[in-house]
């Protein structure tokens, strides 16, 4: 039998450990999916409806427990934690509020004689596979549109949050969902991909780097199953000379630090005026050197550990090879003592006078640091913004709206914001380009992915 262990970033503990699943066990989940899904299918709309509003309560009536866990498992201070839920219900809610609309039958009455229409039927089995940074609200993107669509869903959490999983098993089963409908897989690697070679799920949602997704789709690729696939990002943030300065120091600050920047929206490089440069500058260095790293189950600190600390690692080595080329990093990094090589602690760092030909600016950091380039125009700007293989979503500060549309629609990018970052409204659709990935998530368009249209054209009248 085969163990696998999360070790917590806190203190390099073990906090869960789980056998994974075997060939065995892993065939009977997927012959109890495709059981399940038969009959859910047939299930009224109304029905699946109630069931993911007692799902959701489920879930929220164990809040506190549940911020304890996903601080131990990957992180958080335990101060931002419970925010996670908030997000998750308001996701979740909105899925069911749209699904009566989404999934309707698309009917043409434009022919006397003829009833014609389209019908989405549910793809069948869904396989989600779902990362650590947001455990929370990256799964309910997936499960909750595609068991409201009468999928069966399978679940395979992060090693890091494999908690997150049985807490949706619970929460499913106090709601009333039948067996089967919902199940989980703590697995590893090549057994999730033989899951997807094997063709006996109809459709997978991975979120996850851009190597997992070449492998995943390449697995597809073996098939005819459909993928939806939110991989890396390197989102850049552009502010004009018309931007609210504080403002924006506070929120990109925000958009690079919050949640050790690990976040898949994240801000991770920015490009700024020259107009308002230094003064950006010190506004974010200052932003910046007021955080409190340490401990993240102390209710004061509010930047804890990178879920790892090879991760952290990793950002240090970005640093220090833009150093090396020419940059300044701004934050003393000795005024945080837990910052040390080696250690999953790290400092926010802020980074001037860098360029494209460094690692920092080029490749995903998923960490606490931010390149800020000085610029000569909004030309400029966009030039630099689009000048990565990702494109997931780009921030612009201006206090002219028709100039962040502008700018916007010349991004190459899923998602345009202006004086905003870091934030997923589920009535948009969730979607990348390029190394970024491919399908949509949440919004009315999810259910598109989660379905399969059949056409009725019957004749009435002979």
């Amino acid at each position: 039998m085969t163990i696998q262990r999360t070790i917590s970033p806190v203190d390099q503990s073990v906090y869960v450990e789980r056998p994974l699943a075997d060939g065995a066990a892993i065939q009977a989940t997927l012959d109890r999916a495709r059981a399940a899904q038969a009959a859910w299918r047939q299930v009224p709309l109304v029905e699946r409806i109630a069931v993911v509003g007692r799902f959701i309560d489920a879930v929220l009536a164990h809040k506190p427990e549940i911020a304890e866990e996903i601080t131990w498992q990957m992180g958080r201070p335990i101060a931002q934690s419970p925010g996670e839920l908030g997000g998750f219900a308001e996701r979740a809610r909105y899925m069911m509020d749209v699904a009566p609309e989404a999934l309707a039958d698309l009917r043409f009455d434009d022919k006397p004689g003829f009833t014609r229409f389209i019908r989405k039927l549910p793809v069948g089995v869904v396989f989600v596979i779902a990362p650590w940074n947001y455990p929370y609200l990256t799964a309910v993107n997936a499960v909750v549109p595609s068991i409201l669509a009468g999928n069966a869903v399978i679940l395979k959490h992060s090693a890091q949050t494999p908690l997150t999983a049985e807490r949706f098993a619970q929460a499913f089963k106090e709601a009333g969902l039948p067996e089967g409908v919902f199940q989980y897989l703590h697995t590893g690697h090549a057994d999730a991909l033989g899951i997807i070679r094997a063709g006996q799920v109809n459709h997978v949602s991975f979120t996850g780097s851009v190597a997992g997704g070449h492998e995943i789709a390449r697995a597809a690729g073996e098939t005819f199953i459909s993928t939806t696939l939110e991989l890396g990002g390197k989102d850049p943030g552009y502010v004009r000379p018309d931007a609210d300065i504080r403002h924006a120091v506070e929120n990109l600050g925000d958009g690079a630090f919050f949640n050790s920047g690990q976040c898949c929206c994240g801000i991770e490089r920015l490009y700024v005026h020259e107009a308002v440069y230094d003064a950006f500058i010190d506004g974010l260095v200052s932003f910046a050197a007021g955080y409190r790293l340490g401990n993240p189950t102390l209710p004061e600190v509010n930047i804890g550990p990178m879920a790892k600390a090879r991760s952290a690692d990793f950002v240090r080595d970005q640093v220090a090879d833009a150093v090396a080329k020419g940059a300044r990093a701004l934050v003393d990094a000795k005024s945080f003592p837990m910052d040390e090589r080696g250690s999953a602690y790290i400092a926010p760092q802020v980074l001037a006078g860098v360029d494209h030909n460094m690692s920092v600016m080029r490749d995903e950091s998923f960490g606490p640091v931010v390149g800020v380039m000085k610029v000569k125009s909004d030309e400029e700007a966009i030039a630099l913004m689009n000048d990565s293989p990702y494109g997931l979503t780009a921030a612009i500060w201006t206090s002219d709206p028709e100039a962040a549309e502008r700018i916007g629609d010349r991004i190459e990018t899923g998602t345009v914001f202006m004086n905003r970052c870091d934030y997923l409204d589920p009535a948009l659709a969730w979607t990348g380009v390029k190394d970024t990935g491919r399908g949509v998530s949440l919004s009315r368009l999810a259910y598109d992915h989660l379905t399969r249209p059949k056409s009725f054209h019957l004749r009435t009248r002979i």
